[in-house]
Parts: C-alpha cells; sequence; structure tokens
C-alpha cells in the first residue's frame, strides 16, 4: 500500500447528522424564534411606509440606483457611510455583550444558519420521518420509496431556497413592483443572477452543509470563549449528579450510580453531533434541545429535572461547596461591554436625529488657482455640490462672507443664479462657481459660502480659501 493510501486512511469520512425529534420549553422557543424570524425576512419587505410623492414607499428599501438606504424613519446616503459603520459597531458590541451574559444564544436560536437549518430539518422529517427512519432510508438501497421521498424534500428545499433568494433581492428592489415582474416573466438578468446565486447556496448551506458551518466556517465558534468567564450562562452537564452514568430502569436500586442512564438522547438530538456530557465544546451553540431530552428521561425514569441545562462555572462551583450563588448581571465585562453599547449607540442616534437636511461642499480648483482679469479683478472657481435630503424641491439662495466687493457667477446648463439655486428632491447637484473680486493682491483669505433655502430659511455652509496670489 502506497503511502498517500496509508495517510488517507487516517482520515474519517463527516458523518451525516440525524437529530432526533424533541419536544421541551427549548424547543418551543426555537420554533417561535424560527416563525418569528422568518415573518420578519419575508413579509417586511412588503411593509409600505409614506415619506412623500418624490420618496419610494418601501420601509426597509437599500437602493443601489439612486445610493441611499432607507429604514422606516431614518435614510442614509453615501456621505453618512459613518452611520453604518456606527450601526454595524453597536450589532457586534451587542452580540459581545449578550454573548458574556448567555453564551451562544444567537447561534442557538437567531443565527441565519440555525433558522434555515431547523425549517430544512422541519420538512425532511415530515417527508421522511424521524431519527431512524430518515437514518435508514439514506442509507438503505435505492427503492421506489427512496427515490420519491427524498425527489419531493429536495423540491421543497429548492423552494424554500428560492423564495429566501427572492426575499433578499426584495431589500433592493420595490417588492410589488419586482413581484409583478416575476410573474410576468420579465426580469433583468441581473436580479435572476443574484437569485440563483442564492438559491444555491442557501440550499447547499442548510440542506447539506448544517452544522459543518458552525464548525468549521464560522468564525464566531473560534473566539466565542474569549466573551466568556465564569458568570456566563452555558449549556452544562452536572457531573456530580450524572456520574458514574449506567443504564437503569424507574423503580430499580441507584446504588452506586450517577442520574445519568446513558441513553444518549442528548446526542442523539444535538443539531451539531456532539456529547455534552464530555463538557462545554467549540461546536456547542447552546439551543437546549439536549437539556429539553434529558429531561424528559428524567421523567420517565422519575428522577428531578436539570441534569442537563443552563448554568455558570460558578454557580456549579459553589453548589459543590453546598451554598448557592445568583447570577450575576453586571460585573465589569459586562459593564465595559454596555458602556460602549450606549455610547455609541447614543451617538448614532443623536447623529440621526439631528442629521441636516441639506449640505454643501465647495472645492477650490487648482488648476488653474487663480486668474487675473483684464481689469485687475482676482477670479477663483470652485466646483459646489449641494445635497438636498429632503423628500420636497427646494430653492436655495447662496452667499460668500468673508470676501468684500465680490460676484458671483453660477457656470450650468439652463438660468440658475446665485439668488434661485433649484435642487429636486431627495438628490444631489453639482455647479461650477466663478468669484471674482477687486480686492488687492494678499494672503489666501479664508471665506465661507452659505446655501440658505428661501422657503424654510435654513443654513448650510462650507468654508473654504479665496486665493489671490502665487505662494
Amino acid at each position: 500500500m502506497s503511502s498517500d493510501a496509508q495517510d488517507l486512511k487516517l482520515f474519517e469520512k463527516q458523518k451525516r447528522i440525524y437529530p432526533k425529534r424533541v419536544k421541551g420549553r427549548y424547543r418551543n422557543l426555537k420554533w417561535i424564534a424560527m416563525i418569528v424570524c422568518l415573518s420578519i425576512y419575508y413579509l417586511v419587505p412588503f411593509i409600505r411606509w409614506d415619506r412623500g410623492p418624490n420618496a419610494p414607499d418601501q420601509a426597509i428599501l437599500i437602493d443601489l440606483v439612486r445610493g441611499r438606504a432607507y429604514w422606516f424613519w431614518f435614510e442614509i446616503w453615501p456621505q453618512e457611510v459613518y452611520i453604518l459603520t456606527g450601526i454595524l459597531i453597536c450589532a457586534a458590541v451587542g452580540l459581545f455583550f449578550v454573548t458574556s451574559l448567555f453564551g451562544r444564544v444567537w447561534c442557538g436560536y437567531l443565527c441565519f444558519q440555525t433558522v434555515w437549518t431547523d425549517l430544512f430539518v422541519w420538512v425532511e422529517r415530515i417527508i421522511q420521518g424521524d431519527r431512524t427512519k430518515r437514518k435508514k432510508l439514506r442509507e438503505g438501497p435505492w427503492t421506489f420509496e427512496k427515490l420519491y421521498k427524498l425527489v419531493i424534500t429536495h423540491f421543497i428545499w429548492l423552494v424554500i431556497a428560492w423564495c429566501t433568494a427572492g426575499s433578499f433581492v426584495l431589500y433592493f428592489n420595490d417588492a410589488p413592483t419586482l413581484v409583478h415582474s416575476f410573474l410576468m416573466l420579465d426580469v433583468s438578468p441581473v436580479v435572476l443572477g443574484f437569485v440563483g446565486g442564492l438559491t444555491f447556496m442557501t440550499y447547499m448551506m442548510a440542506g447539506f452543509a448544517r452544522e459543518q458551518v458552525c464548525t468549521f466556517m464560522c468564525p464566531y465558534a473560534r473566539f466565542q470563549s474569549a466573551m466568556f468567564d465564569k458568570d456566563t450562562l452555558i449549556i452544562s452537564y452536572d457531573v456530580d449528579r450524572g456520574e458514574p452514568r449506567g443504564k437503569h430502569k424507574k423503580g430499580a436500586d441507584w446504588t452506586d450510580l450517577g442520574d445519568c442512564i446513558d441513553c444518549t438522547a442528548c446526542v442523539q438530538v444535538c443539531p451539531t453531533g456532539i456529547d455534552i456530557r464530555e463538557g462545554l465544546q467549540m461546536e456547542c451553540i447552546a439551543c437546549g434541545l439536549c437539556a429539553d431530552a434529558c429531561d424528559e428521561i428524567m421523567d420517565k425514569v422519575g428522577l428531578e429535572r436539570g441534569l442537563i441545562g443552563y448554568n455558570t462555572e460558578a454557580r456549579m462551583d459553589a453548589a459543590r461547596q453546598g451554598r448557592s450563588e445568583p447570577f450575576h448581571i453586571w460585573r465589569p465585562r459586562t459593564f465595559y461591554y454596555a458602556s460602549v453599547l450606549c455610547l455609541i449607540g447614543g451617538l448614532m442616534l443623536h447623529t440621526l436625529l439631528t442629521r441636516s437636511p441639506l449640505e454643501i461642499a465647495v472645492l477650490h480648483d487648482r488648476n488653474p488657482l487663480f486668474v487675473q482679469l483684464s481689469d485687475g479683478d482676482i477670479r477663483n472657481a470652485y466646483s459646489m455640490k449641494v445635497l438636498n435630503k429632503t423628500h420636497e424641491h427646494r430653492h436655495y439662495k447662496l452667499s460668500v462672507d468673508g470676501l468684500d466687493h465680490s460676484d458671483i457667477q453660477i457656470k450650468t446648463a439652463g438660468q440658475t443664479t446665485k439668488e434661485d439655486i433649484y435642487v429636486e428632491a431627495d438628490s444631489v447637484k453639482q455647479y461650477r462657481l466663478l468669484v471674482r473680486s477687486s480686492l488687492p493682491k494678499q494672503e489666501p483669505r479664508e471665506i465661507k459660502f452659505k446655501l440658505t433655502d428661501i422657503e424654510t430659511g435654513y443654513e448650510a455652509s462650507n468654508t473654504t480659501m479665496f486665493i489671490s496670489q502665487h505662494p
């Protein structure tokens, strides 16, 4: 046998996991979380939100064509990417805060991979049966029953994946319009490409990769321990109570045996296939299904529930010493996370609530820096961008402070003057300005362009320089 063949025998093929059905409070909580998350994901694009006649009426929309992001009351422009950065930082710190308190509850209940995998497993269980039947069907010979059950299963998976992909692109397009385009078979190749790619990814990740995404692809599993401490809630097995484990029946003598009857029910229901009795592991997503399975077995053998459940290391240590320990929410780690979250969240909220409906940006031309006219006047050229963030067409008046004996000319198509600058609703318009002054040559002077809304009187300004001689 060649050395390559010998090396290959050292690696075991990835075993497919067939999670067993289980009932209990944590399973019910996962059903509720799945229903809520899927309802939000699929239905939110159809929520309407009136922003006026010149703005889209979709509550949540990322308009790539116009370069806007809409979220109910708020609208984010490309120039306000710092707001998006702040939102992402808040989301990350919020996740760290929750993890430091309750462990990987995000992974177990709200993660996209978990939610869609639960949905796909539910479909698989309905068509093919529970754990034993699914395993027997897949590992058995090809029969008509196996063929049609697998075809039906994968067809429903593809339908779900297609709906998932289609819903995703609705967040980037007007939802009713795009749905009508799909029904009329009049969809652009770009949209079809995205839908096709996302359908394939959803089908592969939730139908085949499943727990391997959590184990090998997701980086969160690798650094989650950095956010844990002795007061973090984790799924734990009570070793002192459960060991030594052994087979047992209800009513039999428990002498020299722990409460664990080694039924492996906790392993059979685990979506990642681990044995929680071996301690907390990287693959554990803290879904609590093993606790439900163990509680069900404890009821059958007449023992107290809670052999497996959410607990903290500090409370387990205290129990071994015969004392009780409360669950500490506020501790240095959570205080730091909460402080950062409140600080950044407050800054983002203040920025959103006080954002200006009008912005002006003025850039001085570099070549030439200035021009001396035949009558001796000095002229500087500027490029001005006006951002009208309101949903109404506006007229503005332009003036300049800090430069006496000056005149402003606007070089653009139409009859635009400094007394009446028209900018359409929710748009950006660019103008070329020529500013001349009869002042003698001197050092560069700081000037301020002021743009005033004729109707409301709201002002926006931008400071730049007027140059009259070479440096």
